[in-house]
C-alpha cells in the first residue's frame, strides 16, 4: 500500500487600525490601505455592505462613502451600497445569503476584488461568511461599529450564520485583510449597545490579564457614563489580547480548547430562549456571572473575587439574570452544554476560573450546582433585563 503524505502551512497577516472619521476626506487611512493593495493589470472593486442600525443613525454614510472614493482611481466603488438589517436578525435569514451572494455576481466581484462590511458584529459575520463561500473566498474588509464588534468579533477570524435554532452553526474561518476601527461609530451606540460590548472585555481579562480586569475596575464609573477616552482604553487592548490568542495556539480551533468562550455555553441559549431580546453581551455578561458562582461553589474562585466580578459587571449596568434562565425542560439553559459540546467536535470543554486571570478547562458540569447558581442569581438581582 502506498501513501503520499501532504502538509503545507498558510500565513495569515492583517492590521488592525484605530482611527475616527474614517470616510472624512482629510482622513486618508482607508484609501491607503487600498493604494498599496494595488495589482497591475486588475481592476479592483468595493462592495460595500452597510448595517441599517448604521445608517439610520449617520444617514449620511453613503453619500460621505461615495464622496471618500470619488478622488481615486485605483478601486472601483460599486455605486449600489448595500443595506442589510442589523442585529441577530442578519444572521437568521437564508434569504439574506442569497440576496447578498447575488450582488457579488451581479457586480463581477472577483477573488482580488473587496467586500467590505460596515456594522456591528452580526453584520460582520454574516458579510464574513458571504464572502468566504463566494468564489471560494473573496477578500473581506471590516469596518466595526460596535463596541462588541471593534473589541472582540471584528478582529478575529471567524464567520458565520445561524442554522436549525443554533447559533454559528454555519461558518468558517476566513481572516479578513484589514480591520478599521472608528472609534466616531461608537459615540452614536444606546445605552445598552455600549454597554454590552463590555462583557467580552471583562471576559478575556478574567481570563488573560488581571491588570486589565482592574483598570477596567477603576474605569468603572467612567465606563458607566459613556466615557470615550475609557471606552479606547478598553477597545483596544481588548483587541490587542484577542489578536495574541489568536495568533499564539489554535487559530481555527482545531483542538476542543477554546478559553475565549468563557461564559458563553449559556449565553448562546440564553439568547435563543429569549428570541435575542438579550443581546449577546447582555447574555455573556449573565453567562460569566453563572459560571463564577459555579467556580465558588466548587472551591475554586474566592468568595471576595466572585463579588468583584459580580460587582464591577452591576457598575456596569448588567443585570444578571433573566427568568429564562429557570426554563425547566429539555430546550433550558442545562440543553446548552449539549449544544456547546456538539459544537466542540464532541467533548465538553468549559473554562472556569481559579482565580481571577487563571482559568482551568473542565469536562464536566454538574447540572445541580448550575441549579444553585441560577437560584443564587434570581433570588440577587432584583431588575430582570
Amino acid at each position: 500500500m502506498d501513501s503520499i503524505q501532504q502538509s503545507f502551512s498558510v500565513r495569515f497577516t492583517y492590521p488592525v487600525h484605530f482611527t475616527e472619521y474614517l470616510f472624512d476626506q482629510a482622513n486618508p487611512l482607508l484609501l491607503s490601505f487600498f493604494e498599496q493593495q494595488r495589482t497591475e493589470g486588475f481592476q479592483k472593486k468595493a462592495l460595500f455592505i452597510l448595517d441599517e442600525g448604521v445608517t439610520q443613525h449617520h444617514p449620511n454614510l453613503p453619500a460621505q462613502i461615495a464622496a471618500y472614493f470619488k478622488t481615486q482611481s485605483f478601486v472601483q466603488l460599486i455605486p449600489d451600497l448595500i443595506t442589510v438589517p442589523g442585529g441577530e436578525q442578519a444572521k437568521n435569514d437564508p434569504a439574506l445569503i442569497g440576496r447578498l451572494i447575488d450582488a457579488i455576481d451581479n457586480y463581477g466581484i472577483d477573488r482580488h476584488s473587496y467586500v467590505v462590511a460596515v456594522g456591528g458584529g452580526s453584520v460582520l459575520d454574516l458579510v464574513g461568511y458571504v464572502a468566504a463561500i463566494s468564489h471560494r473566498g473573496i477578500r473581506h474588509v471590516r469596518i466595526p461599529t460596535t463596541v462588541l464588534s471593534q473589541n472582540d468579533s471584528g478582529v478575529g477570524v471567524k464567520n458565520g450564520v445561524n442554522y436549525q435554532g443554533k447559533k454559528n452553526f454555519l461558518g468558517t474561518f476566513a481572516p479578513p485583510v484589514a480591520v478599521f476601527n472608528d472609534f466616531q461609530f461608537l459615540t452614536t451606540l444606546d445605552d445598552r449597545d455600549w454597554r454590552a460590548g463590555i462583557s467580552e472585555a471583562i471576559k478575556v481579562a478574567l481570563v488573560k490579564d488581571p491588570a486589565f480586569f482592574e483598570r477596567m475596575e477603576a474605569d468603572a464609573n467612567a465606563l458607566a457614563h459613556r466615557d470615550l477616552e475609557a471606552m479606547k482604553y478598553l477597545v483596544h487592548r481588548c483587541a490587542e489580547l484577542h489578536m495574541q490568542h489568536i495568533a499564539g495556539g489554535d487559530p481555527f480551533e482545531m483542538g476542543s480548547s477554546r478559553p475565549l468562550d468563557f461564559g458563553h455555553w449559556s449565553a448562546h441559549k440564553l439568547e435563543y430562549l429569549t428570541d435575542f431580546e438579550v443581546r449577546h453581551g447582555e447574555a455573556v455578561a449573565i453567562g460569566m456571572a453563572l459560571d463564577c458562582l459555579y467556580a465558588n461553589r466548587i472551591g475554586w474562585l474566592s468568595d471576595n473575587e466572585t463579588d468583584r466580578i459580580l460587582n464591577l459587571m452591576r457598575t456596569l449596568g448588567f443585570s444578571l439574570y433573566h427568568p429564562a434562565l429557570d426554563t425547566d425542560n429539555s430546550e433550558g439553559v442545562l440543553r446548552g452544554l449539549t449544544e456547546f459540546r456538539e459544537h466542540l467536535g464532541g467533548r465538553l470543554t468549559i473554562l472556569l476560573l481559579k482565580t481571577i486571570g487563571r482559568g482551568v478547562e473542565v469536562h464536566d458540569i454538574d447540572a445541580e450546582l448550575v441549579r444553585q447558581s441560577i437560584a443564587f442569581l434570581r433570588e440577587t438581582e432584583t431588575q430582570p433585563v
